[in-house]
């Protein structure tokens, strides 16, 4: 119990949303889903390669289609050490309404690799701006924009077909609404609110993942893993005209996930 209250406290420290107005900390029962995707890789010159893709997403313990996504990027080599990379992403995910929302997602990201024996260290860093239809910008920005930082670790040492790897992922918020309010104890109810802009920054997810690349070919290869997620989702309930806050809520609970990929690489 002393471990969660201190990382409760730590991430509440990387929250200056709840400085300004008293907020509620809600934790929800864990929930789990699978990930099946598809993907295309073709190289154009030595480096220089457009990637292409799809994935479907269940929820609610395997009983719920929850999300779909495709996209196409770009991505250049420049050396064994070092990948830039680019591209956009059509996202269709349910609400908490159960009502599907798209949403648009534009990424750059840079790679740095270093390789030691049969070991493989990659850090990835990937800079994100989503774009989505809101019914309320006091209570979501329209234009979010993260950072996902992820380390991950590989070994060849196995076989010349499988690569079992594991990796850690933290995602960073920028940009969220901020706002100002006086939390009464007695009624409790807040008064005195006011919208600060979209300048609220913390960490939302940190995740966690172990798997195996299976090369079936020259041309195919398959991808298992296993997945876990923790995240931490802010949710404000103000009016739609910004003059009254009724609720700022922080959700924190753990989410797993199994997946397989298939990737063709021509």
């Amino acid at each position: 119990m002393r471990t969660k209250q201190l990382i409760i406290s730590a991430l509440l420290a990387l929250l200056p949303g709840l400085a300004l107005a008293q907020g509620t900390v809600v934790t929800e029962d864990p929930e789990f889903g699978a990930r099946f995707s598809v993907d295309l890789n073709k190289k154009i010159v030595k480096g220089l390669h457009v990637e292409a893709g799809g994935e479907v997403r269940l929820s609610d313990n395997f009983t719920n289609l929850g999300r779909y996504q495709a996209g196409v990027g770009l991505t250049y080599k420049f050396n064994d050490y070092f990948k830039l990379g680019a591209g956009y992403l059509f996202i269709e995910k349910k609400n908490s309404s159960d009502v599907w929302k798209p949403r648009h997602r534009f990424y750059l990201d840079g790679t740095a690799s270093l390789r030691a024996g049969h070991w493989r260290f990659a850090l990835k860093e990937r800079l994100q701006l989503t774009c989505r239809e809101v019914n309320n910008a006091y209570q979501n920005n329209p234009n979010s924009l993260t950072l996902k930082s992820r380390l991950k670790v590989s070994y060849k040492g196995i076989s010349a077909f499988l690569t079992p790897y594991g990796y850690v992922e933290v995602r960073n918020v920028f940009n969220d609404p901020s706002c100002s309010a006086t939390w009464s104890q007695a009624a409790q109810a807040y008064s005195n609110y006011s919208f600060l802009g979209y300048g609220d920054a913390y960490i939302n997810r940190v995740r966690g993942a172990l798997g195996l690349e299976w090369k079936l070919s020259k041309h195919h290869a398959l991808d298992f893993f296993v997945l876990g997620d923790y995240f931490y989702d802010k949710e404000v309930d103000v009016n739609k005209e910004g003059t009254n806050l009724h609720s700022l809520t922080y959700s924190q609970g753990f989410l797993g996930h199994v997946g397989v990929g298939y990737q063709f690489s021509f």
